[in-house]
């Protein structure tokens, strides 16, 4: 029986935008343009007509940006929007903006017409829209976390000596993340991070989730010391390792290859956080595509560490905390909301 294909409808002023997109996105075999909007009013009767299954939304358009149509279309009728972004510092704030307010995931805009450049441009379009097309919306946008309860501060003297948390995300990760964190309190034990993310959009991330936060976010520097009560984002360009000098643990950045495809990647992390502090490293794999991070949390797991992976129910897209699950990397399975509480309660003695 074949399969039903994914129904996609492009939103793009760009003639040219449209037709490069409706190009590479035709090209994947799971995947059919069904039609193409020049502007959110023309989008609006399209997608009554279509009934599509994902949208790619474009940012800056006249008449309405994307971000006003974006707001529209999750409080009318959420579905699953992958954001064609210019991924600059510029376009940062805009894409983070965008991912609050429910979109999947953001792609940058078509740059080049060299033929390898496209194919490997379409290959990550065509993949992050497919993943859209899977993705829990409800997840997106019905998350409120600002009334829950956050963790009471560690009594002096009960923090583990040495208590690490590491966190690991993609899709759907930077609203994860900044649940987590914002509900933390500022004495909470210091938190390493890689989430997926452009170089560009790091630094506006640290910032976001440091405006909203009783803790110190930070975009980690390289041989800055990790402290409690800090929390440090690997940069969009490199990897972030932990490095054990003494008593104390630093940040190492490593501008090495990718690893599993990805710059930061979830691995390397896990695998320094976990020769530096071993058994009293947590590590938290949250939603994402693919599978980083998996591998790496199970080695975790086998040196006497405690892991945890997002439920099902709660995450956005259950690929990397599935594909833990599925190798038995997971100590836990916890909704997103409960995963504060984890950290604090594991972080003492």
């Amino acid at each position: 029986m074949e399969q039903k294909k994914v129904k996609v409808l492009i939103v793009d002023d760009s003639a040219l935008i449209r037709s490069l997109l409706s190009a590479v996105i035709n090209e994947d075999p799971r995947l059919e343009v069904v039609a193409t909007a020049n502007d959110p009013f023309d989008a609006r009767e399209k997608i009554k007509h279509w009934m599509p299954d994902v949208i790619t939304l474009d940012i800056e358009m006249p008449k309405m940006n994307g971000i006003a149509f974006l707001k529209n279309l999750m409080r009318l009728r959420p579905m699953p929007v992958v954001m064609i972004s210019t991924l600059t510092q510029a376009g940062a704030p805009a894409t983070l903006e965008a991912l609050a307010l429910g979109a999947v995931d953001y792609v940058a805009k078509p740059h080049s017409d060299d033929p390898q450049a496209l194919a490997h441009y379409g290959q990550s379009v065509c993949e992050k829209i497919y993943w859209a097309s899977q993705a829990n919306i409800a997840n997106l946008v019905s998350t409120d976390f600002t009334a829950l309860k956050m963790p009471p501060k560690a009594a002096r003297g009960t923090l583990k000596a040495g208590f690490l948390c590491a966190i690991g995300a993609s899709t759907g990760g930077t609203e994860a993340i900044k649940a987590i964190v914002s509900q933390l309190p500022d004495d909470a034990p210091p938190i390493v991070i890689a989430q997926h993310i452009p170089a560009a959009f790091s630094q506006s991330f640290a910032r976001r989730m440091n405006a909203c936060s009783a803790m110190t976010v930070h975009e980690a520097e390289h041989q800055q010391p990790i402290e409690r009560g800090h929390a440090y984002l690997a940069p969009g360009s490199a990897h972030l390792l932990v490095k054990r000098i003494g008593a104390g643990y630093w940040c190492h950045l490593d501008t090495g290859p990718e690893v599993n495809r990805h710059k930061p990647s979830v691995e390397p992390l896990f695998d320094s956080a976990s020769e530096a502090a071993g058994k009293r490293l947590m590590a938290l794999i949250l939603t994402g595509m693919g599978a980083d991070g998996a591998a790496a949390m199970r080695r975790v797991k086998e040196r006497g560490a405690y892991t945890v992976v997002q439920d099902e129910q709660s995450s956005v897209v259950w690929g990397m905390p599935g594909a833990a699950f599925k190798l038995g990397a997971a100590c836990e399975v916890l909704a997103l909301e409960k995963m504060s509480l984890a950290i604090m309660r594991q972080s003492r003695r």
